[in-house]
């Protein structure tokens, strides 16, 4: 019984890997940001492995989707800041999402736990960007220093983002969320 529990969460793995890298094709800039800032809705797939399968599941969701994208678009720049970021911002996401979501196991505790991981992957992202990912734009890639983008432009994008994200998700949530339920119990008996 085991080993099909394994083959189920592999399969759903590679499957939702694969619909988060569609999803990322189909990024569009915001206007009133700076036009490397793309919405894509990429982590709602890996948020719906971690629900049902645990954070290392989102996680590998995560690494996955960018995986095949940089596999497919990456090699131009050579360079996977982009990339990183992108798995990072997932990450940052979906474990706080998925941690307080299992403790309160409501629609209200949704609505408490994209709250929080949006706050928190907005806030750990406008810290990774002006630490490490925007210096290792300038060292790597030659880009002029644009630290100073954080506070006025990358974090109230993330918000949005994670605003956006958490609205969308909460639609499929209300729709999901007994077999999201019935599915993650499963997971653990």
């Amino acid at each position: 019984m085991k080993k099909k529990k394994n083959v189920r969460a592999m399969v759903s793995i590679g499957m939702l890997s694969s619909i988060a890298y569609l999803l990322m094709l189909l990024n569009f800039p915001l206007p009133p940001f700076p036009n490397f800032l793309f919405i894509d809705f990429s982590d709602l797939p890996a948020l719906i492995a971690a629900l049902i399968f645990g954070p290392v599941a989102g996680i590998l969701v995560e690494f996955f989707k960018n995986g095949l994208d940089y596999i497919m678009t990456g090699s131009q720049t050579g360079v996977p800041v982009g990339h990183i970021a992108n798995f990072l911002a997932g990450v940052l996401f979906i474990l706080p999402t998925y941690y307080v979501y299992n403790k309160l196991k409501t629609r209200k505790g949704m609505t408490i736990a994209l709250i929080v991981g949006t706050v928190i992957m907005a806030v750990m992202m406008s810290i990774l960007n002006y630490v490490f990912i925007l210096p290792a734009y300038t060292a790597l890639l030659k880009f002029p220093d644009m630290r100073n983008l954080v506070v006025p432009w990358i974090l109230p994008f993330n918000i949005l983002k994670g605003v956006l994200m958490s609205s969308i998700f909460m639609l499929l949530f209300i729709r999901m969320q007994g077999w999201i339920n019935k599915s993650a119990v499963i997971k653990s008996a």
